[in-house]
């Protein structure tokens, strides 16, 4: 275990510590939330594999964790994060991933006696209407233990919460609109200003642009997306599939998109996302299983009509026939897609109804849903 010592709270300063598996997690999608509790007068401490330095934290701790539950260094890990927790003086830990998650709350058993808040936020169970049975026999008993152990269960879907009220037993169980989108990043270029900016990534004005952004791997499917794509070449006039994203699978995709006629274009990971969104006609997102996709939240938010599959994190945010399709397969994403490129009232339509809908998921909204989480102690 190593950590940083440069305090940036006094000691009379509430302390929450925040526990995921990897650094990433942090990074990506709670150092807004590390901000508003500074403001709200927290000293935040994180945990997770590698120590790491993020705004408005003191310490950092680097916690030997796997992201495999059966990784045997967890159970070193669960041992440091006991004693982080003993140690530290915490009122509250707030632990996200699912193996975080696990290690945190058993790590934290007893001392809620002390007063410790044990909060754990699911990023979207593996256990869900149509899950295979064996994520309902791994991950449910696992879940429903641990439960006890909970104070705030927070939930990022409508499923999720409806199931974790039901069959789950911590304290209080919560809904909050997801991690929260930066609505204000993101917005759809039109006239001279989007033919400007395609030029800059290679596009015509006439082509019409699918893109899918996320890591390529196994779940996000995207050989899903060739397929269709490849149905569409015949029918849709100038078309061309964008991939965004690291490339996770040791480039099986690519190979498969070179026997393709329609134009795939890899761009691995960028940090340009608004502007590719900006000048693309449709998002396609292929992912098997979902918990809350910021990647459908920024495509809506640029104006993007969505065709997506039909999962439960994608039912969350994609309205039928509203701000676009939740499809079965690639031969339903192809069909779907080419309505919505041959009918410039019904993208126009969805594109409105995207821009309007992801309102709610917004960071600033979701940062009040938690503010009301940190700020609302459990009975006892």
């Amino acid at each position: 275990m190593s950590d940083s010592t440069d305090q940036k709270g006094g000691d009379d300063l509430p302390k929450i510590l925040f526990v995921a598996t990897v650094p990433e997690h942090f990074r990506y999608f709670h150092l807004p939330c590390f901000q508003m509790l500074e403001q709200m007068g927290y000293t935040v401490d994180t945990a997770c594999a590698q120590a790491e330095d993020f705004p408005h934290t003191s310490r950092r701790f680097a916690v030997p964790m796997g992201r495999n539950p059966l990784d045997p260094r967890n159970i070193k890990a669960y041992f440091v994060l006991r004693r982080i927790l003993r140690e530290g003086g915490y009122d509250v830990v707030h632990c996200h991933t699912p193996v975080g998650g696990v290690l945190a709350r058993l790590a934290a058993r007893g001392l809620r006696k002390r007063g410790l808040r044990v909060l754990y936020t699911a990023h979207g169970f593996h256990f869900y209407h149509g899950a295979s049975l064996s994520g309902w026999l791994l991950f449910y008993p696992v879940e429903w233990f641990l439960s006890f152990c909970t104070d705030t269960l927070i939930t990022i879907n409508r499923e999720d919460y409806d199931r974790a009220s039901r069959r789950l037993h911590a304290r209080r169980t919560a809904y909050v609109h997801g991690v929260g989108c930066d609505t204000s990043r993101f917005g759809r270029l039109c006239g001279c200003a989007r033919n400007e900016r395609r030029a800059q990534f290679g596009a015509a004005p006439e082509d019409r642009i699918l893109v899918y952004v996320a890591e390529q791997n196994e779940n996000k499917n995207q050989g899903m997306l060739l397929q269709a794509a490849e149905l569409l070449y015949d029918r849709v006039p100038h078309l061309q599939l964008w991939i965004v994203g690291p490339d996770h699978i040791a480039g099986v995709y690519a190979r498969q998109a070179q026997s393709l006629r329609v134009p795939v274009r890899f761009f691995g990971e960028r940090h340009d996302i608004p502007e590719i969104l900006s000048v693309c006609d449709v998002y396609t997102a292929s992912s098997l299983r979902e918990g809350l996709p910021v990647n459908v939240m920024e495509a809506m938010a640029s104006g993007l009509p969505v065709v997506a599959m039909n999962n439960r994190g994608h039912r969350a945010l994609v309205r039928q026939g509203e701000t676009g399709f939740l499809v079965e397969d690639a031969a339903d994403m192809a069909q779907r897609v080419e309505w919505l490129l041959t009918d410039p009232a019904l993208e126009a339509r969805m594109r409105e109804n995207a821009l309007q809908r992801v309102q709610k998921y917004d960071l600033q909204n979701v940062l009040e849903e938690l503010r009301d989480i940190y700020a609302r102690p459990e009975s006892r």
